[in-house]
């Protein structure tokens, strides 16, 4: 009958007493051989072996790492050996007895043997993070669960705007229109000696302009029509219409006269930089924007650039920064990323890079 193992001196009694993973010593010999000299009480509970079995045959840990883990629980030991730091490793074990995988992870502080043996010696702790594993999985997933809602969300959105942008051309224009026709004819036979009716009803003819130019800009606004003809047509017309209507000098150049993005995306790459110019003309105090669309071989990429006062990074951080966060959450939606940097001299640039499927995945 084995006795207890006693543990050595550089791990106090305290320690391993009072520490619910295993606490272990290990040794890489000159030869490439390992043993565990010192394993406590935990061994059994945490890798189903017990110390006596794992001290006599040490190169069982190994066999208990998956398959696809042993490859950087080597390469993390013998950094750690190289450089004789710290060894720290996440990895999943498998239990045959209990026909379950746990994932633990080992800490572990090294320190040269001396000659003639050699090699490289681990005091350290190991313990089970399943657990906390567990927990990653479920938060990663509840993040794709809401990135893939709030994409579909998105998407719902706009097509309603798409039905409701057509619904108010066709419906509302087309009233308008054949209500300016009506009053037109109307007018032309007003009695020439009331000119009050006609005063009045050249008041109604301009009120129908000022109708039918309002209608144009909310349908204008909800869907632009230039989405129909491809995104670099849409971001081109963007540009100009907010160098009309802010007075800021807007520049826009591509490097191709046509990019093949599905309207989905190319819809939320419309909208986020429309988001874009939205904050430059409402915090960057810039007198030049800059935007650049380029198609390279592997994604597509958007900068808009401004000559302002750049964003601060408290500025960036603020929990109520919803305008940052809706363009990187609808970029993150197309699988790509956005980046904020300085631009040179002053400003700010604005980076959106979307990665294009390959014809594999389409």
């Amino acid at each position: 009958m084995s006795s207890i193992p006693t543990p050595p001196p550089a791990l106090p009694d305290a320690i391993v007493s009072n520490n619910p993973g295993l606490v272990y010593q290990f040794v890489l010999h000159a030869d490439g051989s390992v043993a565990f000299p010192y394993l406590s009480e935990g061994c059994a509970a945490l890798l189903g072996l017990g110390a006596a079995e794992l001290r006599a045959q040490p190169g069982r840990f190994l066999q208990l790492i998956l398959a696809e883990d042993r490859r950087s629980y080597s390469d993390t030991m013998h950094a750690s050996a190289t450089a004789m730091s710290g060894w720290n490793w996440e990895g999943r074990i498998w239990i045959a007895a209990w026909n379950d995988v746990k994932w633990i992870n080992l800490r572990a502080t090294p320190r040269a043997l001396a000659a003639p043996a050699g090699g490289v010696q681990w005091e350290g702790l190991m313990t089970n993070i399943s657990a906390s594993k567990q927990e990653q999985r479920e938060v990663t997933r509840s993040r794709a669960r809401l990135a893939e809602l709030t994409a579909h969300i998105e998407q719902v959105k706009e097509q309603e705007r798409t039905r409701i942008a057509r619904e108010i051309h066709d419906d509302l224009g087309g009233n308008l229109t054949a209500i300016k026709m009506a009053l037109a004819m109307l007018a032309r036979r007003l009695p020439p000696d009331q000119p009050q009716l006609a005063e009045k009803a050249a008041y109604v003819d301009a009120l129908v302009d000022r109708t039918i130019d309002a209608v144009h800009r909310i349908s204008l606004d909800l869907r632009p029509p230039m989405l129909d003809l491809g995104i670099v047509a849409a971001l081109e017309w963007q540009s100009k219409e907010f160098e009309k209507q802010v007075g800021i000098a807007c520049s826009f150049s591509c490097n191709d006269k046509e990019i093949g993005l599905s309207l989905d995306h190319a819809t939320a790459l419309f909208r986020i930089f429309q988001e874009a110019l939205t904050n430059i003309a409402k915090h960057a105090h810039a007198s030049r924007v800059s935007v650049s669309l380029q198609q390279l071989r592997h994604h597509i990429s958007l900068k808009i650039s401004d000559n302002g006062g750049g964003i601060a990074q408290a500025d960036r951080l603020k929990p109520h920064s919803f305008g940052l966060r809706g363009m990187s959450e609808r970029a993150q939606a197309l699988g790509g990323t956005l980046a904020l940097s300085q631009a040179p001299g002053g400003g700010t640039v604005v980076t959106i890079k979307i990665r294009l499927r390959s014809p594999s995945a389409a």
